[in-house]
């Protein structure tokens, strides 16, 4: 047993670890080089094998509930639905015997794009080595470094993130004109995809249709949304959904109470928010926390598990 092995085996029973992840590149990306690659989630899932008890959500979730976690209990999730958690992720997960849970937003499947992704690609994309982005009040940009295009895409992105998504979408359309780029019709899963990944032994769970801001949104309208991914999925793989996923996920400004509400109305077993920390015996089944650590040593990695455990 190893030192790391053995300080987690110290760790409270009862507690909940859920780790969330969204892309898992191929390579690294030069513009976000902390986002997952091919190499590192193999070992970040070497390392979970070897020091947690990974279930599948729904199954954490009832021993959650009744008192019955194993010690060092763990989960993956995945939000959005791209393409690279289905030909990326999956054979590392099938590698080491480990299942996950799969957030995703229906409407963006076969050939679809969220918004945040025709930032990205646009920006990565263009020819121009600098743009003007009066239209947003931002000003000429430099992107003579994948550092400048980063930053240009983190401050388009904070500038339109909490408008209404017809607002973002018209923007963003804007943008990739502007800059001459067409973005990937390949991003996001097919439904054939995910119907294969479902068949691989993942679960699948809801996370709306169109990924809006659900504390923006009138009651019919998330409710449109929420039903309307579960009600697709449902479809699709012939079995009810359990398990719902707030967009961007942070209580009090991503969602609301009366969204917590409408999710257990509507039939979910269990919810996942965005929040740090681990689930234990108290927590809200329907604002369940979730935690990745950034770091890349496994020493540094492990560390912050544990204090994530901890919290």
């Amino acid at each position: 047993m190893t030192p790391i092995q053995a300080a987690f085996r110290l760790l409270s029973s009862n507690r909940l670890t859920i780790l969330i992840f969204h892309r898992v590149l191929p390579s690294l990306d030069p513009i976000f080089p902390d986002e997952p690659d091919a190499a590192r989630f193999d070992e970040m899932m070497g390392w979970m094998k070897s020091w947690f008890n990974v279930l599948p959500l729904d199954a954490a979730v009832s021993s959650l509930k009744a008192g019955t976690l194993p010690q060092r209990a763990a989960a993956i999730t995945f939000d959005d639905g791209y393409a690279d958690n289905y030909t990326v992720a999956l054979p590392i997960l099938k590698k080491h015997n480990l299942s996950a849970s799969f957030f995703i937003a229906t409407g963006f499947l076969n050939g679809g794009w969220m918004w945040n992704d025709m930032v990205i690609e646009s920006i990565r994309a263009t020819p121009y080595h600098e743009i003007d982005l009066a239209f947003l009040q931002l000003g000429r940009q430099i992107l003579d470094s994948p550092e400048n295009r980063r930053q240009t895409i983190e401050k388009i992105i904070g500038k339109i993130k909490y408008l209404p998504v017809p607002e973002r979408l018209a923007i963003t359309e804007q943008l990739a004109d502007l800059v001459g780029v067409t973005p990937p019709a390949d991003l996001m899963m097919t439904s054939q995809q995910l119907i294969e990944l479902h068949h691989a032994g993942m679960q699948i769970g809801a996370h709306t249709v169109s990924h809006p801001i659900l504390a923006k949104l009138s009651e019919s309208k998330a409710v449109d949304e929420i039903a309307g991914s579960r009600d697709f999925l449902t479809t699709l793989l012939k079995e009810r959904i359990r398990l719902f996923a707030y967009p961007n996920g942070r209580p009090g400004t991503d969602y609301l109470p009366e969204q917590t509400r409408l999710v257990s109305l509507l039939g979910f077993d269990a919810a996942v928010s965005t929040t740090y920390g681990a689930a234990k015996s108290t927590s809200d089944l329907y604002q369940l926390p979730r935690f990745t650590p950034w770091d890349r040593t496994k020493l540094r990695f492990a560390a912050r598990l544990a204090k994530n455990f901890a919290q």
